[in-house]
């Protein structure tokens, strides 16, 4: 951002008289203020804001307002549509559902917005959701009892800001170190228990299947992403 100064405005005389120079007084800059200068990607709660919005939008014009097309948005594991990849981890099957998730992207996702900012924490909730996708598409099956499996839910997704959240922290800087570690404890937990009941044929929770693959996927997407982006070169770096 420019700084603007106070341009000086020199002082005439009266016609007749002598003229003398008067030093022109510097004038000091306007300085902006704190909440301007700060990055936009530290602004509180763009990024996660932006992704709840999103998630309770759908929401209630899925199960409130029953508009016609967005179980189209249900990511159709027999022929997937290109948004179908995307656009699932913003579809929810019920209540329950969303606001589980709803709850754990509050949480993991403001940990992720702190260190990767607004747009960061974005690109990563659609990359790992993707990461999901892909995973619910090649590794189940696309029809089970004659019906075509679809998959919904952000919990894909989230599972990937897990595993970002906690391998942004471990450092050297014993405050991030610690919150890494804290994390670190719930999301292996977390990971292996999806891991064990996935080897046990899987779980459903009211009716319906969970979709522990598309969690793993989500995790997995979420450490190669980290992974990737270790190894490009920081251009600050000395």
């Amino acid at each position: 951002m420019k700084k603007y100064g106070i341009q000086p405005v020199g002082s005439s005389s009266s016609s007749g008289s002598s003229e003398r120079p008067v030093p022109a007084r510097k004038a000091a800059p306007l300085q902006a203020s704190s909440s301007s200068s700060a990055p936009l990607a530290r602004a509180a709660g763009n990024g996660v804001f932006l992704l709840l919005l999103l998630n309770v939008v759908l929401f209630l014009a899925d199960h409130v307002l029953h508009l016609k097309g967005i179980q189209g948005l249900y990511l159709n594991h027999a022929r997937p549509q290109w948004y179908q990849w995307i656009t699932h981890a913003f579809c929810h099957a019920n209540f329950s559902h969303l606001s589980m998730n709803l709850f754990n992207l509050c949480v993991f996702g403001k940990m992720v917005e702190e260190t990767e900012g607004s747009w960061g924490v974005v690109l990563i909730y659609l990359l790992t959701a993707v990461g999901a996708a892909a995973a619910a598409v090649l590794l189940q099956p696309a029809v089970v009892r004659g019906a075509v499996s679809v998959s919904l839910g952000a919990s894909g997704a989230i599972f990937g800001l897990f595993a970002v959240s906690v391998l942004t922290r471990l450092s050297w800087d014993p405050r991030k170190l610690l919150e890494g570690l804290i994390l670190g404890n719930f999301v292996v937990l977390q990971v292996l228990q999806e891991a064990q009941a996935q080897a046990a044929g899987g779980l459903s929770i009211g009716g319906l299947q969970v979709g522990h693959i598309a969690h793993l996927g989500g995790a997995l997407a979420g450490v190669l992403l980290v992974w990737l982006l270790s190894k490009i070169p920081d251009p600050d770096a000395k």
